[in-house]
């Protein structure tokens, strides 16, 4: 039900409600008699006064305050139980959907969103309310009419003043919710933009220095967060105002529920026990409003995460268990696709058809913008065909298990992408079964064996974030590596040699021979002619169109009649350097 509320039917949201559902619904009958302790208080204040002052009984004294220990530590563990059920509840509930929105994290990335980690973000903020004393709150709400009605049992008037205070405070909650909206919606974007730059200038932070960018970076950054906290600050004072009125208009309220009991105490209507006992009861009552209003922020914060979060489920298709395919030999076939990347507003590709038998090499050629990158991220996966298809062995490569698939595919970005942790793990993809010879292997076949031996610890150093201390020459030869690692069927390389010497063009034109001599299908983007050197076939890309493939030398010929000698030539030496 509160899915639905929610405007949720997803079937993932609703598996994790239920998951949550049972520890709620234990947490809500702990309520019911944390609550009902809750009369202990004001029923013992209704016995001193109606009979314990009256009588003057030392035994009836010793016996109700006994019981009111009791009760008042039986309340105590009853609340605790409470708290701690509804933090299991909110961990039953992220554990169901971590996996997921780890995943659609990957997702957003790959597709270029800038808010790509806000499924996390979402998750962790619902998980933090729903453990924290704003749904303890939404819990004792129900209870408040009850309390009132107690309070109409013992006059009529105390019940009709404390039933005019709960309306008041009701009213004062909507007016805050009304005028808190709009600042807390602007303050979250507007610091989540500030957070983006703030990254960003992080990750470039040495090229912003050379260029002397900090300054006019940090203003920018300034302007951003300066104008978030301006409505976040005129969120809190709208909140922070409304939480001092609510506040004082209860205290008041239980001072007037006083007074209105003295007025028909004297009346003799009423006894003084019950005068004082109707005070505290309707502060009870009043309570959870008061506490929802101060802790409303939380309430949206909460709110547009869980709509955010249910978008993000809805707009990315949810990855499901495939059937496991045989281990393929390494045929790549791409038929017909078009591809159009998240924010292009028109195809980058475009009818690209090709295939490829198992341990050919073929190079992706063309000038800048044309595609190549689109299109090997495409071969690998990572990049959806909005028509046709990739086959791997025949398969449709969506058809495969994303995990299981990476086990036959090396790739290596144009950005080569490296992880906080050691060389070796790097290599081994953070796989924990990964064997040292294995590793190993993959770091000779790579070349990058005795690089690797000259790092401070070997294979064990930490290579910092993103591979910070390392060389870009160092981290393409480590990214090709773990391309190589497991021996994959298909290796797809993007500018392999960007960043290399020519050291390490014969180191990585030595390992594309070797892949290629175990029957692995190599493809590889390149602007340099040794880098083709090895290749059975050429594509030429331009604009997303393939304006020539075949055999290596007469693409060669066909884009390049007049050239054709001179870059057959740099191959010729390319293959006569590498052997």
């Amino acid at each position: 039900k509160i899915a639905s509320a929610m405007g949720t039917t997803s079937p993932l949201l609703l598996d994790a409600f239920r998951a949550a559902r049972r520890t709620a619904i234990e947490a809500a009958i702990f309520s019911l008699f944390v609550n009902l302790l809750m009369l202990t208080g004001p029923l013992y204040m209704l016995q001193i006064y109606d009979r314990v002052m009256s009588s003057h009984s030392y035994e009836t004294l010793f016996v109700i305050t006994v019981l009111v220990v009791i009760l008042f530590a039986g309340m105590a563990a009853l609340d605790f139980a409470r708290g701690a059920l509804l933090a299991r509840s909110a961990a039953a509930f992220e554990e169901k959907l971590k996996h997921l929105t780890f995943d659609l994290t990957l997702d957003a990335s790959r597709v270029g969103l800038n808010v790509a980690d806000q499924p996390l973000r979402d998750l962790r903020q619902i998980r933090q309310f729903v453990a924290s004393p704003a749904l303890v709150a939404v819990f004792d709400a129900p209870w408040a009419p009850i309390f009132l009605g107690v309070v109409f049992m013992m006059h009529w008037l105390l019940g009709l003043v404390a039933l005019i205070g709960l309306i008041l405070l009701g009213v004062l909650a909507f007016i805050n919710e009304r005028m808190s909206r709009h600042a807390n919606t602007s303050a979250m974007s507007l610091t989540s933009e500030a957070d983006k730059h703030a990254a960003a200038s992080i990750r470039n932070a040495a090229a912003a220095d050379a260029m002397g960018m900090r300054k006019t970076l940090r203003d920018r950054w300034t302007k951003l967060s300066d104008e978030a906290n301006n409505h976040l600050l005129s969120s809190t004072d709208t909140i922070g105002g409304l939480t001092a009125a609510s506040k004082a208009f209860r205290l008041f309220l239980q001072s007037a529920i006083l007074g209105t009991g003295a007025f028909v105490a004297i009346r003799g209507e009423a006894t003084p026990g019950v005068m004082i006992a109707a005070s505290i009861i309707a502060g009870r009552a009043l309570a959870p409003i008061e506490i929802v209003t101060s802790q409303w922020k939380n309430f949206a914060l909460s709110t547009a995460a869980f709509r955010r979060l249910t978008k993000f489920i809805e707009h990315f298709p949810v990855r499901s268990e495939r059937t496991a395919l045989p281990a393929p030999k390494g045929v790549v076939s791409v038929e017909r696709i078009f591809c159009q990347p998240a924010g292009a507003k028109h195809p980058i590709l475009k009818n690209i058809n090709f295939s490829l038998a198992a341990g050919e090499a073929l190079g992706l050629i063309g000038p800048s913008a044309a595609g190549k990158s689109t299109l090997a991220r495409a071969i690998v996966g990572v990049e959806p065909c909005a028509s046709g298809a990739v086959r791997l062995d025949g398969a449709n490569l969506s058809h495969w298990d994303m995990d299981a698939l990476g086990k036959y595919i090396g790739y290596l970005p144009q950005e080569v992408e490296l992880f906080a942790g050691t060389a070796a793990q790097n290599i081994a993809r953070f796989r924990d079964d990964a064997k040292s010879e294995e590793i190993i292997a993959a770091a000779e076949a790579a070349g990058a064996h005795q690089m690797i031996l000259g790092f401070p610890e070997g294979y064990d150093t930490d290579i910092g974030e993103r591979g910070s201390r390392l060389s870009a020459g160092q981290r393409q030869r480590l990214g090709l590596a773990r391309a190589l690692f497991g021996d994959p069927v298909l290796v797809v390389l993007d500018e392999p040699n960007a960043n290399l010497d020519a050291e390490g063009e014969a180191a990585l034109a030595n390992a594309m021979k070797g892949a290629k001599a175990r029957g692995a299908t190599v493809i590889i983007v390149a602007h340099r002619p040794s880098a083709i050197a090895f290749v059975d076939k050429l594509l030429f890309l331009v604009g997303g169109e393939v304006r020539a493939f075949g055999p290596r030398d007469e693409v060669l010929a066909q884009i390049a009649p007049k050239q054709a000698p001179v870059l057959r030539r740099v191959v010729s030496d390319g293959e006569a350097a590498n052997g």
